[in-house]
């Protein structure tokens, strides 16, 4: 169930990806909801979610976009992946750890979506890929600043709730 919450929820965050948040830009910084979701639920709910969320958005955003299928889904699945392994490694610091995953794994995700799409679709004409990139992993950050610590609270509030006092 949680898988398939998962999955409906990537798919609305790829819709306001190309739609709203389209519209927010603050410079040439766009934010990712699909990324920021992926990895806060990977790391607040559980793995299999933030690979599904990683997973269905990454192909709806390819699909919407009309980029290569499957490019979005495989930087969005490495970069999920690999902040989960970062969160585990941070498992004291719980409240904040999707916040630091976000920060380094947005440059890890549009640094390989950057390289995918060029070797797939001719280079991109970027003369400072990553100073173009980090205003991107700002607002990704800022965005994960809001709603992170909110939702592992949450959970960790109701996981403790389950659990029975002997």
């Amino acid at each position: 169930m949680r898988v398939t919450l998962a999955a409906l929820a990537s798919v609305v965050a790829a819709l306001f990806e190309l739609t709203i948040f389209d519209h927010l830009r603050i410079g040439g910084a766009q934010p990712h909801p699909v990324l920021v979701l992926g990895i806060v639920w990977g790391i607040a709910i559980g793995l299999e979610g933030g690979l599904a969320v990683a997973f269905v958005g990454g192909l709806l955003l390819d699909t919407l976009a009309q980029r290569p299928l499957g490019s979005s889904a495989f930087a969005l699945l490495l970069a999920v992946g690999g902040a989960c392994l970062l969160a585990a490694w941070l498992g004291r610091i719980k409240l904040i750890a999707p916040v630091i995953a976000v920060f380094l794994f947005s440059f890890v995700n549009s640094i390989l979506l950057l390289g995918i799409l060029g070797a797939l679709s001719g280079p991109a004409p970027i003369a400072d890929p990553v100073g173009s990139v980090l205003p991107g992993a700002v607002y990704d950050t800022v965005l994960a600043a809001i709603v992170a610590p909110l939702l592992v609270a949450i959970i960790e509030r109701r996981r403790a709730e389950d659990r029975m006092d002997w």
